[in-house]
């Protein structure tokens, strides 16, 4: 199935405006969670993006991702380029492949495997990067940051899988009343095609519960 093209039109970029504001507002909540390793932060601003993804196709998250990062890095981060520059490539990497598979496919087997695919991507993105960039950032040796790939590893694993479990969840409500109000065109794929069916749905809350545990295990709740 394929969607047709993107048209921005005023009703779409306010609810691309909208979206990116409630993803600053998530991140903002999620700073009072302790960061793993001292300088990896956990949030779930990339399920918010990925509903717009979801929507409006890879170009509109990539805008969205862009706009929420730089907010960010001229307001509330304390990480200057590099955290916009690691913001925006994660999420890229997590919400841009998936919304591509996603808006081919369409229904849940497309997000599920679309999500897949953008935590694979994210995972292997985020070690090269981190192995590139961090060294320059806080002045070590690249000996140093691969010393710390698996906790690096595990912590995007986990922060994908956590953000696509919550994507799964959120976005066909929210998609409904998006366009319940008129911000978001009625779909045009076949019935059986943009339903998402329960089991999967099921599926997510379970791995959204197990995300979270490991969380509060990375961050030394437990």
């Amino acid at each position: 199935m394929k969607h047709e093209k993107t048209q921005y039109n005023v009703k779409t970029l306010v609810t691309m405006a909208m979206l990116t504001a409630l993803a600053y507002a998530v991140m903002a909540v999620c700073k009072i969670i302790p960061k793993v390793g001292g300088f990896l932060s956990l949030d779930a601003i990339d399920a918010v993006i990925g509903i717009g993804g979801f929507l409006f196709g890879p170009a509109a998250a990539a805008m969205m991702i862009v706009v929420e990062a730089l907010l960010e890095a001229v307001t509330l981060s304390t990480t200057g380029w590099y955290g916009f520059v690691m913001n925006v490539l994660s999420t890229v990497l997590l919400i841009c492949p998936a919304v591509w598979i996603y808006r081919r496919r369409g229904g849940t087997s497309g997000a599920v495997m679309g999500l897949a695919v953008g935590v694979l991507c994210r995972l292997a993105g985020m070690i090269a990067f981190n192995y590139l960039i961090t060294p320059f950032y806080f002045h070590m040796p690249h000996a140093a940051v691969a010393d710390m790939m698996p906790m690096i590893c595990m912590f995007n694993l986990v922060k994908g899988i956590l953000n696509a479990s919550l994507l799964m969840i959120l976005y066909p409500p929210v998609a409904a009343a998006l366009r319940r109000m008129g911000l978001v065109a009625p779909s045009k794929a076949p019935q059986e095609k943009r339903r998402f069916r329960f089991e999967p749905l099921a599926a997510a809350l379970v791995v959204l519960a197990a995300s979270v545990l490991v969380v509060l295990i990375m961050v030394k709740v437990f």
